[in-house]
Order: structure tokens, then sequence, then C-alpha cells
């Protein structure tokens, strides 16, 4: 009987195996795809400028040209190459994204862990100035603190864009923190006369690194879709080059009434891949550091323990 029942359960278990390396093929894809378009982005934005064939402020050709060997794609209203505004703008948007987001979950973690790990007065305050935040309207706040730095930078632009984007991430690694603090390892740590950053960069950090790296890559994709709506709407500095600026222009040239494709369409479709390349990632490192994603699924536990109690 216990030779019957062996070869059902070995059989259920080859299938939940079977099924392990297809999610991490899935898994593998995800990292593979995000990792090539965000790489080519990023080689983009740090050789683009020298990579353009022409000045893209400069006049290089007819007014409106279709796309053609002498302009990829095509030339603005006024004869502007749109290739290379096209990667003269990337470095704005990309470090606009990236400093944002790294701004907003340094923010976010300094606050969220520190009002968890707390606890009382202290988190009470924090998880006000949490709140505020939360709901304050995003959009029309940051339009109004960009109205100030009308020629600031991208790290200016990045810095307002970060005020309205941690709130969300602290909210989580304070729900995160509260719930690790009391775990067995931490009050055994604590009980060995372990020192508070001890506590917080060994203890509990590790254990939200899956939140902070998803917090990190949602708020760069947040900057940049936030940076791309500024320009867009004709707020900030409109004088350097960013896929937001293009589409300001091209908006303002009606390039989509006059059927001016190659305008408007390839920076919308950058800033649509930018932000699919976060989301794989995010997924994919989601499901390698969070162990519950990793985990067989319920459905092949079933029948993996009705195949062992079979007789």
């Amino acid at each position: 009987m216990s030779m019957l029942a062996s070869k059902p359960a070995g059989k259920a278990g080859s299938a939940a195996s079977a099924r392990r390396p297809v999610r991490r093929r899935r898994r593998d894809a995800k990292v593979v795809a995000g990792c090539v378009i965000l790489g080519v982005f990023v080689i983009l934005a740090v050789a683009g400028p020298y990579l353009a064939p022409y000045n893209p402020s400069a006049q290089t050709g007819p007014n409106l040209a279709a796309p053609s060997a002498a302009h990829w794609l095509g030339t603005t209203q006024t004869g502007q190459d749109v290739f290379s505004q096209l990667l003269a703008g990337a470095r704005v948007t990309l470090l606009v994204g990236f400093t944002a987001g790294a701004i907003a979950t340094v923010l976010a973690v300094l606050v969220g862990v520190t009002a968890g790990f707390a606890g009382g007065l202290g988190d009470e305050l924090l998880s006000l100035l949490s709140n505020v935040f939360l709901v304050i309207p995003a959009l029309p706040l940051v339009i109004v603190l960009a109205g100030y730095l009308k020629n600031a930078g991208a790290v200016a632009v990045a810095a307002v864009i970060s005020v309205t984007g941690w709130a969300f991430g602290a909210r989580i690694l304070r729900a995160q923190t509260l719930s690790l603090r009391e775990r067995e390892f931490v009050v055994a740590a604590r009980a060995r006369g372990e020192r508070l950053w001890r506590l917080v960069l060994f203890e509990i950090l590790p254990n939200e690194r899956a939140i902070i790296v998803s917090g990190f890559l949602l708020t760069s994709v947040f900057a940049v879709l936030t940076q791309a709506s500024l320009a867009f709407l004709g707020v900030g500095s409109i004088s350097s080059w960013s896929w937001g600026t293009m589409l300001y222009w091209a908006q303002n040239a009606e390039a989509f009434n006059i059927g001016a494709w190659w305008w408007y369409v390839p920076p919308g479709l950058c800033i649509g891949l930018f932000g699919m390349a976060l989301g794989l990632l995010n997924f994919a490192i989601d499901e390698n550091l969070n162990p519950k994603l990793r985990a067989v699924p319920r459905r092949l536990r079933r029948k993996a323990g009705d195949a062992g109690e079979r007789p």
C-alpha cells in the first residue's frame, strides 16, 4: 500500500517541480525584458546628446517632413529633427524620474520605519504628516510648486515631485514595521541588547526590501509621468528638451490635427516603454524577494496531499 501511495505523491511532486521552472523562466523573462528596455534608455540618457545627428534646437531640414533617411523621425513645424530631440530629452526625463524616486524612497523609509518602530507620540505625529500629504491632490500641488521654479533644473523639479510621492510608501512601510517589530527574531535581538540602529538596519530593513524596491520603481514611473504632465502643460522650464517638452510643442503646433504622428508618437511611446520596463522589473523583483510568491500554489499542494492519502 505504501508503494502504491508513493507513486501518485511522486507524480504530484514532479508536477509541482515541473511548474517551478516555468514560473522561474517567466520571472527571468520579465527581468531580461525590463533590463534590456531600461538599459537602452539609460544608454540614450547618458550618450544621447552626443549621438544626436543634429542640434535639437536648430532648423536642419524642411518643415514637417515625414521620416526619411536624412531625418529618421521626421522634423517639426520649424524644421527641427525629432530624433535628435528624442535622444536629448531622454537625459532630463530619466534624471527627473530616478532622482525623484530616490528622494521619495528615502523619505518614505525614514518616516515609515521611524513611525512604526518608535510608536507612541512619534508614531502619531509622523502618521498625521503622512495622512496630510496623502489627501493633498498631487498634481495641483506640484503645479503650484513648479510655478515658482520657472528656470529650475531637473534636480529641483525632481525634488518638487518627490514631495508628493513619499507618503503612500511611508504608510506601507509603517504597517510592515509594526508587524515586524513584534516578531520573534526582533524580540530576541532586542533581548540580546542590540542597538536600535542595528535592529533597524539588520533586522527590519532586510525584510522590507521588496516594498522599498517596489516603491522606488513605482515612484520613478510616477515622477516621469508627472514631469511629462508638467512640461505638457507648460509649467516650469520648457527651454530644456525632455519627452514632455516634445509633447508640449507638438500640442501647441496641433501635430495631431495635421497628421504629424512622427512628432508626438515617439516621445509618448518612450514614456510608455519606460513605465513597462520598470513594471516588469517590479513584478520580477517582488516574486524573487517575496517568499510567498515563490511558494507552491495551494492547488498543487492540495493535489499532492490528496494523492498521498489515496490507498
